[in-house]
């Protein structure tokens, strides 16, 4: 199906927007250009309920400004709900950090493809504006309209997660005190995840690295099990034979036996057993194209179609993983998902180290 965003209007906050990408943009929506970040906030401050912009894209120049105005905008109830797009000049970690702190909708750095920036927009406007701004100035807040696990399937997540816990209390006992004596650290690894639209959460792992993993990652890259599908960045991270890995955590990877606490995930209802991996936010931020996104329209899990299908084989590239995720998304039912578990369990033992 196609969408005509002809009536939305998009602000441009730059000196940059070349003549062709502006009637590119124009194609689909209303484009305002107001140049740099003082008129942008003039233009804001003459805004009314019924003007006031759908979209904001800003050039980042002058970052503390920038953020300034985003911190204003989020803070105004008439333009709470805006979509707001960041344009940098070169890739910057800690831009992308501040960003994603700053709960920006999205972040591209020079050059982009106008094209992808646009598939974005799409996506970000179907799935974001689902209210009109007039309710956003209710006095009472309403939660957006969220994705809900169908009610067969929560019901077996349920009862199955919560009797798998129960039978295997005395194992998760057990690992964790052997856990406590192979290396220092907490029992529990918990990282924050983004599962079924875009939501965040705590992820439970039984710790299998060493203390201070997460800092060494950006320098392993080279060892990435998923192949460049010629992005020139993967939007996946496996790495083959981690050196950060502890003795028993070879174990507990190659068994599976680390995911277990992820069982408290599914009975707390951040994630089903079955649907797409819950993705790191370093992971997530890279699934931008409306194309991707697909994989977050449908429920995450703790095991998936990636997992049976290609799981362990160094071959996998990012456009594979991506294209599994997508077809689960838009096919899961529970007939299906039997099939994925009744498949998981050949899948737990594996002999590459990954």
């Amino acid at each position: 199906m196609d969408y005509n965003y002809k009536g939305l209007r998009l602000v441009y906050s730059g000196t940059q927007l070349t003549e062709a990408s502006a009637a590119e943009l124009s194609q689909e929506y209303n484009v305002v250009n107001v140049d740099d970040e003082s008129k942008l906030e003039a233009y804001l401050n003459t805004q009314s309920l019924f003007s006031t912009p759908d979209v904001i894209m800003i050039e980042v120049k002058d970052e503390e400004r920038v953020f300034s105005i985003v911190e204003k905008i989020k803070n105004n109830p008439l333009t709470s709900g805006l979509i707001i797009v960041l344009l940098g000049n070169a890739p910057d970690v800690k831009l992308r950090q501040r960003a994603i702190k700053a709960k920006i909708h999205d972040l591209y750095f020079a050059p982009y493809q106008m094209e992808d920036l646009k598939d974005r927009l799409n996506f970000l406007i179907k799935f974001k504006l689902i209210k009109p701004n007039i309710e956003q100035l209710s006095v009472i807040k309403k939660e957006r309209a969220e994705y809900k696990i169908p009610t067969p399937k929560r019901v077996f997540d349920v009862v199955s997660s919560g009797g798998i816990l129960l039978v295997l209390s005395p194992v998760l006992l057990i690992i964790a005190a052997l856990i406590r004596l192979d290396s220092k650290g907490p029992v529990i690894y918990k990282s924050k995840r983004v599962g079924t639209g875009y939501k965040i959460f705590d992820f439970y792992k039984f710790r299998s690295m060493k203390a201070g993993a997460d800092k060494e990652l950006k320098n392993l890259s080279a060892l990435n099990q998923y192949s460049d599908d010629g992005s020139g960045a993967n939007a996946f991270v496996k790495i083959k034979n981690d050196p950060r890995v502890t003795k028993l955590g070879n174990f507990l990877r190659n068994s599976s036996l680390d995911e277990l606490p992820q069982l408290f995930n599914v009975l707390k209802g951040d994630m089903s057993l079955v649907g797409n991996r819950p993705l790191p936010l370093y992971e997530a931020e890279m699934l931008t194209s409306n194309e991707w996104s697909m994989r977050f329209l449908g429920p995450s899990g703790l095991t998936g179609l990636w997992q049976i299908s290609k799981r362990g084989k160094g071959e996998m590239s990012d456009t594979e993983r991506k294209k599994l995720d997508n077809f689960y998304a838009r096919n899961y039912s529970v007939w299906f998902d039997i099939k994925i578990i009744l498949g998981t369990f050949p899948a737990l033992f594996q002999k590459e180290k990954v």
